[in-house]
């Protein structure tokens, strides 16, 4: 990947969705209310071949999370959706790449639609875009659903799964006596390598 390619897939992707909100946030502050839904995607958990798109689409979660709370206050909502669905662009590889994404996903734990992904079309999303712009989902701000065909689901909100202290901080020496057994035990490296 050349930086080149690399810039323009964050420039469409990441800044586009900057450049939009960045418009409609001084408008949707002086009336008091709004709505913003941003579109990340599944392949910003790790999508292969593609880091510049991986990384734009989860900017775009970072990004709606922190728009969500500097307009909360405003009563301006911001949420995102990663769409599952095909459209008239979508060809043989695209579908390999969504299977593998998909595969990839399956095995961390993210479940799968039980639908085809062919037959998981952008009328299989809108709905759940047009709800979120509605007062039934006043009290949702900042969240990041998947969508695609007959399933929906709501993605959590990012924990330490572990924490380790040490009074003072840590140097190399300690990291190498703990983090193995306290912070690291029982993970595997699960996109190659021997260990």
């Amino acid at each position: 990947m050349s930086e080149s390619d690399w810039d323009d897939v964050i420039d469409v992707h990441l800044k586009g969705h900057f450049s939009t909100v960045r418009f409609a946030a001084p408008i949707f502050r002086e009336q008091k209310s709004g709505v913003i839904v941003n579109t990340a995607s599944e392949s910003g958990l790790g999508h292969l071949g593609q880091s510049s798109y991986s990384a734009a689409k989860e900017g775009i979660v970072g990004f709606t999370r922190t728009i969500a709370r500097d307009l909360g206050r405003h009563n301006v909502r911001c949420n995102a959706i990663r769409p599952r669905a095909a459209t008239r662009l979508f060809n043989e590889e695209a579908l390999q790449a969504m299977q593998r994404t998909r595969s990839m996903l399956g095995n961390i734990g993210v479940p799968g639609a039980v639908s085809n992904p062919l037959d998981d079309k952008p009328e299989h999303v809108a709905p759940l875009v047009v709800w979120l712009c509605t007062d039934a989902a006043s009290n949702v701000n900042g969240r990041t659903f998947v969508v695609g065909g007959d399933m929906i689901g709501l993605y959590p909100e990012p924990a330490p799964e572990r924490v380790i202290v040490r009074e003072g901080g840590w140097d190399l020496d300690a990291l190498d006596r703990v983090a193995g057994s306290q912070l690291t035990n029982g993970l595997r490296n699960e996109f190659g390598g021997s260990k």
